[in-house]
């Protein structure tokens, strides 16, 4: 039986449709109750949905789309000349009751800005923040946000980032079912140290008895167990994030350079192939695919734009677990309460 709808901004991302049609139908194969509403450009999008079982083809429904958003468009031009894009579409579907969630690999920042447009925010909250999961060592998930959605924000913004982080990580759990530690992300963990701003805002987060708040944080805490939510703005979580994503390439390349040097070094990297496959597959990135972006009055999770067919995948399941868990609704009732107490 179908009970979750998600629009798919089939257009988007590096490859569009041969990854994200293939991603989708994968998805429906798996989730019988699952249905796609897919937005974009029929003629790229039928190719690959031939062969498919009528039972799924019956869950993906296709809306042609005369428009799409590059990757190097500016935002206000997408939102301005793209009114059908896919991207569009998708968004509007969501705001129309018609699906509860949208995914698109599609250029970050129109997605954010015709989101911002078409959704609204949710009252008492004045920016929205892309969160994402990173991994650690011992399998233990931090959200960082926010991404890159605001360069920068003030204290009061950091603040609902604290609850909006706090809600995300308590809907999904966290280890011995503790109510989610929030940090924020500085120079140092003392108290002296960061600029007039962070420390207006510590004292905000400190201050609220909803949020469970363990101090600063600093940049290498974000992989440990210290804490299950990072806060800062969208300048420092981007260049935090394309660091990650630098050195976890850098590593990966390194391993594989040095493997194919010699046969001993060949012998021994055969003989180390299942703990290196155990400690990839706790860091292949496809499975930390899919930032959401909270705030909104609807769903909207963002896929990387490069992602492969399983990262896709991921970004669909991510906006499964969403819905399911009822995020933004989740997030309004913390924030009105917030109000109350003001």
């Amino acid at each position: 039986m179908v009970n979750l709808t998600i629009a798919l901004d089939a257009m988007g991302g590096d490859n569009g449709p041969p990854v994200t049609i293939p991603a989708a139908i994968e998805a429906l194969a798996a989730n019988k109750s699952l249905k796609f509403l897919v937005f974009g450009d029929q003629y790229q999008i039928n190719p690959f949905i031939q062969n498919t079982p009528k039972s799924v083809l019956d869950r993906l429904e296709i809306i042609h789309c005369t428009q799409s958003v590059s990757m190097d468009e500016k935002p206000s031009l997408a939102l301005r000349q793209k009114p059908e894009s896919s991207m569009r579409l998708a968004l509007e579907a969501v705001k129309n009751g018609e699906a509860q969630a949208c995914v698109s690999a599609g250029n970050t920042g129109a997605l954010i800005t015709i989101a911002y447009y078409v959704l609204k925010m949710l009252p008492g909250i004045s920016r929205p923040a892309l969160v994402t999961a990173m991994p650690s060592l011992s399998g233990h998930k931090t959200y960082l946000l926010d991404l890159g959605a605001n360069v920068d924000v003030d204290e009061l913004t950091l603040h609902q980032f604290a609850l909006m982080g706090s809600v995300l990580a308590e809907a999904k759990g966290t280890p011995n079912h503790t109510k989610p530690r929030v940090g924020l992300l500085n120079v140092g963990e003392e108290e002296i140290k960061g600029s007039s701003k962070i420390k207006r805002a510590a004292k905000l987060i400190n201050d609220d008895d909803e949020i469970n708040y363990v101090g600063y944080v600093e940049g290498n805490d974000i992989f440990t167990e210290r804490a299950d939510v990072v806060v800062c703005d969208g300048y420092v979580g981007n260049v935090s994030l394309k660091a990650c994503e630098g050195i976890a390439k850098l590593v990966v390349e390194s391993i594989k350079e040095a493997v194919g040097k010699s046969w001993v070094s060949k012998l021994l990297a055969f003989l180390a192939l299942p703990t290196l496959k155990k400690m990839y597959k706790r860091v292949n990135p496809d499975q930390y695919n899919g930032a959401s972006l909270l705030g909104l009055r609807g769903i909207v999770i963002k896929s990387h734009g490069n992602a492969s067919k399983d990262g896709f995948k991921y970004a669909i399941v991510e906006a499964v677990n969403e819905i399911e868990h009822k995020v933004p609704e989740a997030i309004g009732h913390r924030i009105a309460a917030l109000n109350e107490r003001s």
